[in-house]
C-alpha cells in the first residue's frame, strides 16, 4: 500500500473515530483496510468500486458469520445501507459493525428491531413473525403441519411482548429490557 493511501486511510480513520463509538482510531483503520481488500476482490482488474454490493456483502456474512438464512441477510444489508442506494459504502461498513459486532444492550435491540421490520414501516407485524420464524426453525420430518407450531410460537411471543397485534420499536426495546430470559434466550 502507498504512503499516500496509508496517510488517507488514517485522515478518514481519525474523522470517523470522532463519530463511532466502539472502535478504536486503529482498529478504524484495520478495517478500512479490510474494505478496501473486499473492494479489490468484487471488481475485475483495471475497474474501481467504492462500496460493496449486496451479493458481496452476502457472502462476508455467510463466511464470516454463519449468516445463512435470506431474510436476516436482506434485514442486516438494510440496516446496514443509511442510504439505501443498494451498496454499502465505507463509513456505513464501519458504522454498521461498530454496533454488529460492539454494540450496547439497548443498540443491539434496537438494531435488531430493524433487521426484523422487514417492510421498514416501524413495526414489525404477526405476519413478519411468522415469516421469520418459518425460516428460523428446523423443519421435522414427521411434522404434519409445521405452520402451526410457528403460530403458536408467534401467539407465545406476542402474548409475552403484551399481546399486540404489531410491535412498535418501544414495546420491543421495553420488553426486552424488561424480561431477562427474553434477552438471554
Amino acid at each position: 500500500m502507498s504512503a499516500v493511501n496509508k496517510k488517507a486511510i488514517k485522515t478518514f480513520a481519525e474523522t470517523i473515530s470522532k463519530q463511532v463509538q466502539h472502535f478504536s482510531k486503529r482498529e478504524i483503520e484495520c478495517l478500512v483496510e479490510e474494505f478496501l481488500s473486499l473492494l479489490e476482490k468484487q471488481t475485475n482488474p483495471g475497474e474501481t468500486a467504492e462500496s460493496l454490493d449486496r451479493s458481496n456483502f452476502s457472502d462476508i456474512l455467510q463466511k464470516s458469520f454463519g449468516l445463512t438464512d435470506g431474510l436476516i441477510l436482506d434485514g442486516v444489508f438494510r440496516t446496514f445501507d443509511k442510504d439505501n442506494d443498494g451498496r454499502i459504502s465505507m463509513r456505513e461498513w464501519i458504522e454498521g459493525l461498530s454496533i454488529f459486532l460492539r454494540g450496547t444492550l439497548d443498540e443491539q435491540i434496537k438494531y435488531c428491531f430493524q433487521v426484523y421490520d422487514l417492510n421498514g414501516d416501524g413495526y414489525i407485524s404477526r405476519e413478519e413473525i411468522v415469516h421469520m420464524l418459518k425460516n428460523c426453525l428446523i423443519r421435522q420430518p414427521t411434522e404434519e403441519d409445521p405452520d402451526e407450531g410457528v403460530k403458536e410460537l408467534v401467539e407465545i411471543t406476542l402474548k409475552k411482548m403484551k399481546r399486540c397485534s404489531v410491535l412498535g420499536q418501544a414495546n420491543w426495546f421495553n420488553t426486552l429490557m424488561g424480561d431477562s430470559e427474553i434477552c438471554l434466550s
